[in-house]
Order: C-alpha cells, then structure tokens, then sequence
C-alpha cells in the first residue's frame, strides 16, 4: 500500500487534530487510499518542535520549515499555522511539488488567496482548505437529501456560529484579535464554516448586506505564543492593547439560484460554546443541524401525513455518507476528530486517484472573495454584490 509522507507546519492544538487523523484514518477506512506517514513537525523552535514530534508521534522535527518544503521525501504539506502565515508556505510547497492542505481561512484576503491559488493551479498538485464540518455525516446527509430533490426548491438558508470563549474582555489577544496576522475576527475564524455550509448546501452568493461590531477594543496582551482560546486569563493589571478585528457580524445573503438567507457569527455570546447551525428552508421540506447535536439531522417533509408532520430526527450510523467507515450503530457517536479524520480520507483518495477534492483553493478563494464583501458592506452599510465569477479560474 502507498505510504505518502506528512510535513506538517504547526504543532499547536489543530496540530493535534490533525496528527490524529493521520494515525486514525487506516483505522477507519481500510484499506486506506494511501497510508499517512508523520514525517516532520515543525514548530517555532526546536525545543517546541521536538515536544510536538513526541507528542504528536512524528518521525522527526524542525524549526525551519523551508527545509521541510524542500525535502524530496515530503509527499504532503499540511500548514496549521497562524493565518499570516498560509500564503508563504503554499505558495513554496506548491512551487515544491507538494500537495497541500491548509486549514481554514485560506488567507487573509482575497487577493491573498489568490496567489495561493494560482500557485497550486501552475504547480499542478493537489490542494484543500480544511473546512472539516462539511464532512459530519449528518451535513453529508443534508447534502444528499438536497441533491436527490427530498426538499425541493431551496428558499432560505439561515446559518449560525456562535461561541462564547471570548466574551470575555479579559482572555488574551492571542493572533485571532490582530488584523495583521489574522486578516479579519469572528468571520474568518468561525464565520467562514458557515459560509462554506452555504455553498455546499445552497450555491453561490451573489450578494450580502452586512453589519459588523467589535465589543472588546482592548486585551490583555498575551505572554508566550501558544493560542488558549481564552482558556487563559489576563488579569486587571496586565498591559492591553488594541483589538482591530470583528467580534461579530450579521449579513442578510442572496443566492445566484434565487434563495435568500442570513449568516452570523460571534465569539461573544455567553452560553453558546460551538453552536454551529443551519436551516434551509424547501419548496418541499426543511432541515435543521446543530453540530452541538452532530449526529442528528432534523427533517420535515411535505407530503409526510398529516398526523406526522413535523421535524423528526435522523441519527446517522452505517447506512448514511462515510457510515461504512466510522462506526457499527447509530447514534453511537461522532466527534470532532472523527471529521478530520474523514477529511483525510478524502484528501489522500484524491492524490492517489487522480481527482479533485473539495473545499479546494478555489473555494478557499471564493469564500475570502464572499468575506471581503461583507467587510465592505459592514463598512460602508450597503448591498455589495459579488460580480467578479470565479468559474473560469480552475
């Protein structure tokens, strides 16, 4: 069986995520595409990189990870790095020969996304964003009841983000509150797997009219590299400084199909920890997902009978998208690890067959082109309308 050796840029807590999918997917989906070496683990010094490598059960480490990019026996660079960071090290791996998966958002912006993505398009080498939720069975299954008409016409989509780790004003301003490094707050963090549900599930979005709010201007700033998620707290005394990113934005959305629908995002709402929601609305049924409740996808069909008409719950298990690879029962359980490891299912699948595999840059490059526009609608409080198509770049 083809072994494909991982270079992976990062060593912090989507390091860990995805160091166990590389262990865990020959576990699940066997035989496997390709079997994920874990070669090389780069972090910012070499004492950091050897704790990941011990940690996370890679061969070898590096701080440099130029040399990692450059090392011929490195099939697959993985960057889980801070968002500054994305376009330098694809845009090199690309150049390399490497395939690549990056995790989400792909850049800051879209014009950065978009020398990512003509790097990878020259290079010729397999590319993904990690938008991993799309692959919870239950969405897969949504998906599928879409495709196969179950609801009809799509009307509306209404999705959510919201968690609460950082409604506090005294957890740190770790890299996710800086423009610089992360190019936008809550809708580059959270909100972009929401507008990735809306793609998936609906289509393209041609317009958005958006408002955006930062409630913390300050932080406490952060001693040490390592990102809590407010885990850790800065105390009354410690030196702030300026947060210039959203903590929330809300945008009205229409579709090229015709669907209308809302998407909003916060990382300030008390109560709320990963409450990552959709429901689409059809000319024939509805659906409803919570990934809080990740195994249950609720129904409602239109031509159910009258004495049981209403949202029912589906709980996914063998006979729903990757059942035959996870486990034996329903309802038995998924988890966050078990999207990553799908995730890489797919990624090793598509480089050993040949194929294209989504999210790709190009959709990491919509996504940060939709992104924008919401940025520039809450700025300047008008519809923006996306009339730059990206169909013709692949």
């Amino acid at each position: 069986m083809k072994k494909l050796n991982v270079g992976m840029i990062g060593g912090g807590f989507m390091g860990k995520a995805h160091a166990l999918a590389y262990a865990g997917m020959p576990m699940f989906f066997w035989p496997a595409p390709a079997v994920p070496h874990r070669h090389t683990v780069v972090d910012v010094n070499d004492q950091l990189a050897k704790d990941a490598a011990d940690r996370l059960g890679f061969e070898h480490y590096s701080s440099n990870w130029r040399e990692v990019v450059a090392n011929p026996d490195i099939d697959i660079i993985d960057i889980v790095t801070p968002n500054d960071s994305h376009a330098e090290i694809a845009i090199a791996a690309a150049k390399a020969g490497k395939h690549i998966i990056s995790e989400k958002p792909l850049a800051r912006n879209a014009a950065e996304a978009k020398t990512m993505l003509d790097a990878v398009n020259v290079a010729g080498v397999k590319h993904m964003v990690a938008f991993n939720y799309r692959r919870t069975p239950a969405v897969a299954l949504a998906k599928k009841y879409i495709e196969e008409g179950r609801i009809g016409k799509i009307l509306n989509f209404r999705g959510t983000y919201l968690q609460d780790w950082s409604a506090d004003p005294n957890s740190p301003l770790s890299w996710r509150f800086q423009k610089k490094i992360a190019g936008s707050g809550a809708l580059g963090d959270i909100g972009t797997h929401v507008i990735d549900f809306a793609r998936y599930l609906v289509g393209e979005i041609s317009d958005v009219n958006a408002v955006a709010k930062t409630w913390i201007p300050e932080r406490p700033v952060q001693s040490g590299g390592a990102d809590k998620l407010g885990t850790v707290k800065g105390g009354e005394d410690v030196p702030k400084a300026a947060v210039d990113v959203d903590d929330e934005f809300t945008t009205l959305v229409k579709f090229a199909n015709g669907a209308i629908g809302s998407i909003e995002a916060t990382r300030n709402a008390w109560g709320r920890n990963n409450f990552l929601t959709f429901e689409i609305h059809g000319e024939k049924g509805s659906l409803y997902f919570n990934y809080e409740r990740r195994d249950e996808l609720q129904v409602c069909f239109a031509d159910d009978p009258g004495d049981a008409k209403g949202f029912r719950t589906v709980y996914t298990g063998p006979a729903h998208p990757y059942g035959e690879g996870l486990w034996p029962i329903p309802a038995l359980g998924i988890g966050y690890g078990e999207t990553k490891i799908i995730e890489t299912y797919d990624f090793l699948k598509s480089i050993v067959e040949d194929t294209n595999v989504s999210p790709d840059f190009l959709d990491g490059y919509q996504i940060a082109v939709i992104s924008d526009a919401i940025l520039e609608s809450a700025e300047k409080g008008v519809w923006v309308n996306l009339n730059k198509s990206v169909a013709n770049v692949r």
